[in-house]
């Protein structure tokens, strides 16, 4: 009997499990079946998943960009904004993780109490001063407000999950390493950074992801159409005063997942053993 009630309760659990998944993967599989659609039928047939009539003319003319510029312009923007932001971030957020996790000195108590904050403040909040700030030093029109603050461990979500990723790598090795001769650098370069590499894969995918489709500060900071990113370019096929290429924009915004996705299932195991061995070590 308590075989049979179990056996429901596993039957009733996946299913609901299968129907939420159906939910949300919906508005997902709509936009990339669309874009095979041809334009002038994406509304008309807007509940009807499966394109009765299949094109490809939306990725040629998406494709053909604006202005002269090529959609692989866009994706090469992004992309250089994506890694370099990444790297800058995965460097700076491993160094404040190790400082604040392996050295004493004064004042660290409130710079983890600082950084934590950061993780607590919305980011809109602060565009204002920063715009403002980035205005000063004539930075606004150029891609530094978009990439150089990240060399300053400005994301405390990727200082912490460093920092408890560490905590869990046992200070014996610290300490014969110091026995060693070591000094702080050494350490880290050579001890702690070769086994913090499923925490810095996780911070990576996420960090890239989350550069990748940054729309607000692209808004702000990138003038010139031969700058903008993927996330900003998007938004030229919606003019008001002309009317909208619906048909492009869902296969442009197709393509644009894609990167983000094959980075997905490439590391995958990695990100899932970084995460779940924060979440124990932590």
């Amino acid at each position: 009997m308590k075989t049979e009630k179990k056996l429901w309760k596993e039957v009733v659990y996946h299913i609901l499990v299968t129907i939420g998944g159906i939910i949300m993967i919906y508005p997902l599989l709509w936009m990339v079946l669309s874009s095979f659609k041809p334009t002038d039928y994406v509304l008309p047939t807007a509940g009807q998943l499966i394109p009765s009539v299949w094109t490809l003319d939306n990725y040629t003319r998406g494709w053909q960009g604006f202005m002269g510029y090529t959609f692989g312009t866009f994706f090469l923007n992004s992309f250089f904004i994506a890694f370099v932001s990444t790297f800058g971030t995965l460097l700076s957020s491993a160094f404040v993780a190790y400082a604040l996790q392996r050295l004493n000195f004064r004042g660290k108590k409130i710079l983890f109490g600082l950084v934590l904050s950061t993780m607590m403040l919305p980011a809109q909040i602060l565009m204002i001063p920063q715009f403002m700030w980035y205005r000063h030093l004539n930075w606004v029109g150029t891609y530094f407000p978009m990439i150089l603050p990240y060399f300053f461990a400005i994301q405390g979500f990727f200082v912490y999950l460093i920092m408890n990723f560490i905590g869990g790598i046992p200070k014996d090795l610290d300490e014969a390493a110091k026995i060693d001769g070591c000094s702080y650098y050494v350490t880290f370069f050579r001890i702690i950074l070769p086994l913090i590499i499923p925490a810095l894969v996780t911070s990576a995918i996420f960090s890239f992801i989350w550069r990748w489709d940054d729309y607000l500060s692209a808004l702000l900071y990138v003038n010139r159409a031969n700058m903008r990113p993927v996330s900003l370019a998007l938004q030229l096929f919606n003019d008001p005063s002309s009317g909208s290429d619906i048909g492009s924009t869902l296969a442009m915004s197709t393509l644009s997942i894609v990167p983000a996705t094959i980075l997905f299932l490439i590391f995958q195991k990695s990100l899932v053993e970084g995460i779940a061995s924060t979440g124990i070590k932590g």
